[in-house]
């Protein structure tokens, strides 16, 4: 089975291929038809699962081992976690928003920005405080958690948007990954 380490770059690889998608795709303010408009829409939504899904498991299982690392831990832990909130806000925005809106290109430029950034972050900055601090079983362990969880809560959330369940300005992420309700 997978370490923490090779779960957690998987997920950020999926994310960063999707922002990449979106920075490519064509913009209302280019020209862009109906259709690809429709298109950017769903693929932003399909960010915004991947990383309410993604913040949720790392909020139950790798956050918090990440504190355990002491002084350095917390200090990762905070930050990271300050940006994610940040993160949170222009998701919520973002799903309110057409494509076709012209601060839906804005907030989606600073949030493509803001990713790439906190996951540099997360991979330069925690990933050796946690590394440094566990064993390989441990590593191991806490990716079986996060895989399970993630698996579960990208099924809930798909769901969710599917069915237009989720109500506008809606808290995407739970405080804890169990609190998902079907």
């Amino acid at each position: 089975m997978a370490d923490v380490f090779d779960v957690l770059r998987q997920d950020h690889e999926e994310v960063k291929a999707m922002l990449a998608k979106l920075e490519a795709g064509p913009t209302a303010a280019a020209g862009a038809t109906a259709s690809q408009l429709e298109g950017r829409k769903k693929l932003t939504e399909q960010v915004i699962i991947e990383e309410s899904k993604h913040e949720a498991v790392e909020e139950e299982y790798f956050w918090p081992a990440v504190r355990e690392q002491g002084a350095e831990g917390n200090r990762v832990t905070d930050r990271a976690i300050s940006q994610e909130q940040d993160a949170k806000r222009v998701l919520a925005e973002l799903d309110k928003l057409g494509a076709g809106d012209q601060q839906f290109e804005r907030l989606l430029t600073g949030f493509t920005a803001d990713a790439r950034e906190h996951i540099a972050f997360e991979e330069e900055q925690a990933w050796p405080v946690l590394r440094a601090g566990i064993s390989a079983e441990q590593a191991r362990e806490i990716g079986e958690k996060l895989f399970g969880a993630g698996i579960a809560l990208r099924r809930i959330l798909a769901q969710q948007f599917d069915h237009h369940l989720i109500e506008t300005g809606r808290d995407l992420w739970p405080k804890r990954a169990g609190q998902w309700r079907l």
